[in-house]
């Protein structure tokens, strides 16, 4: 099992995802992507997305240049991280045949950048398409023999069960997510552990278990608190936003309040107003304060 804990996409920490790969190399040491990714994973993503998209407009005019696309692509996890999911969406559309050109349409920068855009679509509502593209790219992902595959195909399945998710099949994403967790070596304390029980917790609540949804949540929780500042930073808000759902469920609603607030808040500092986790929270909120 490769070292997930350095991570891809908007998922894990994308430094490691992005060094050197041969004549790909994106973001070693003497990448033009370093400090743009370096402020992508610091949390700084109105700086990164600025730092990248002047990495992209300066190679526009190399056809065959690797670092002008992927300078597009960290462009849109900035824009997603910022809440402007619709943006990030259009980034990816636009440089998914570039990618396919310059890498190949099986190579895991292809695939992650595939993998982030049907993440964006969900952001939109778009979830049925997310769910399709997500099991796609982790089959093909499955296949690969590049350490990389295996970020791409833990983050796609993270993406798939918060799809099936949305659409209401809460069992179906509980046995997804139960299977993803059961893959991995037992004793891993990674993001992925953190967002597949994150995703656990959401398809209990989804069925009404919320004894149980709560206990993985706390898990989760502490999870989290184990991680180094960076893996758990794109998850902020999350554990907060799971405990309040589960408390509310229980008729603990001065508890929950409490965590939703603090959840939005956090998301609201971090990602500002737009992002879907931080609307997720104040929806919740709302929906506390009128009951």
């Amino acid at each position: 099992m490769a070292d997930r804990r350095a991570g891809a996409g908007p998922y894990a920490p994308a430094m490691k995802f992005f060094r050197s790969r041969g004549r790909h190399e994106a973001g070693g040491a003497s990448s033009p992507l370093t400090q743009a990714i370096t402020l992508y994973v610091d949390g700084r993503y109105a700086a990164a997305e600025a730092e990248a998209r002047a990495v992209a407009e300066s190679r526009s005019w190399r056809r065959d240049d690797p670092h002008g696309p992927l300078a597009w692509s960290v462009a849109g996890l900035a824009m997603g991280a910022q809440g402007r999911h619709a943006e990030a969406v259009d980034v990816y559309d636009a440089v998914l045949p570039d990618f396919g050109r310059i890498f190949g349409a099986e190579d895991p920068q292809t695939l992650k950048l595939r993998s982030d855009r049907a993440q964006g679509l969900a952001r939109l509502g778009r979830h049925a398409e997310c769910e399709a593209e997500c099991a796609a790219v982790a089959r093909t992902a499955d296949r690969g023999g590049a350490p990389e595959m295996a970020l791409v195909a833990a983050a796609a399945r993270n993406g798939m069960i918060f799809a099936i998710n949305a659409q209401g099949r809460h069992q179906e994403a509980e046995a997804a997510a139960r299977e993803a967790l059961a893959a991995g070596p037992a004793a891993e304390r990674d993001r992925f552990t953190l967002v597949l029980r994150l995703g656990l917790a959401r398809s209990l609540n989804g069925q009404g278990r919320h004894e149980e949804a709560l206990a993985e949540a706390e898990g989760a929780g502490e999870l989290a608190r184990d991680l180094p500042e960076r893996e758990r930073r794109p998850e902020t808000g999350a554990v907060g936003l799971m405990v309040a759902t589960a408390l509310l469920g229980l008729g603990r609603a001065d508890e929950a309040r409490l965590s939703a607030a603090a959840a939005h808040d956090a998301c609201l500092a971090a990602f500002g107003p737009g992002h879907h986790r931080t609307a997720e929270a104040r929806a919740l909120l709302d929906g506390i304060e009128t009951a």
